[in-house]
């Protein structure tokens, strides 16, 4: 995996690790359009190396699209001054999530626990989820903390 930017690769590890917000896909449609959405995620480092793993619906039109071009562009920033994040791009694969076992990590990762509606909608037995992993084959970070430090309180 290449990667550029400021951050050393554990920085951009922690960042991805640590950030709550939702990561921005981008995909191509069958028709070779352009799709983006956003989705919960998890950053997970393993054997064969770091992976974004995000859960949605198996009925879902990005499934459909990842099964018909795997190329992905992918962006996890803050929304609020300082900006900085990670964006980079990859390949997508699509397997069942079974027992719903990442959806239930995203639910207590984004909502702190499965207590709720919208929890108990998405972990109903007609539901089937599958799990996207997006394997980076580029990184790149950025961060505007020094020259946004006027703007966003970062001295305070």
């Amino acid at each position: 995996m290449r990667r550029t930017g400021p951050w050393s690769a554990d920085e951009a590890a922690a960042f991805l690790r640590e950030s709550t917000v939702p990561v921005r896909l981008a995909c191509r449609t069958p028709s070779d359009q352009l799709w983006m959405l956003s989705l919960w995620y998890e950053w997970v480092e393993g054997d064969d190396g770091p992976e974004l793993c995000c859960a949605t619906s198996a009925g879902a039109d990005v499934v459909g699209f990842l099964r018909a071009n795997d190329g992905v562009a992918f962006e996890v920033s803050t929304n609020d001054p300082p900006y900085r994040g990670v964006r980079g791009r990859g390949t997508a694969t699509i397997e069942p999530d079974e027992g719903k076992t990442l959806l239930r990590t995203l639910l207590e990762r984004y909502l702190g626990g499965t207590e709720n509606e919208l929890a108990t909608f998405l972990l109903g037995a007609d539901r089937e989820e599958v799990r996207i992993r997006v394997s980076p084959a580029r990184l790149h970070s950025w961060d505007y903390t020094d020259r946004m430090r006027d703007v966003s309180g970062a001295d305070e």
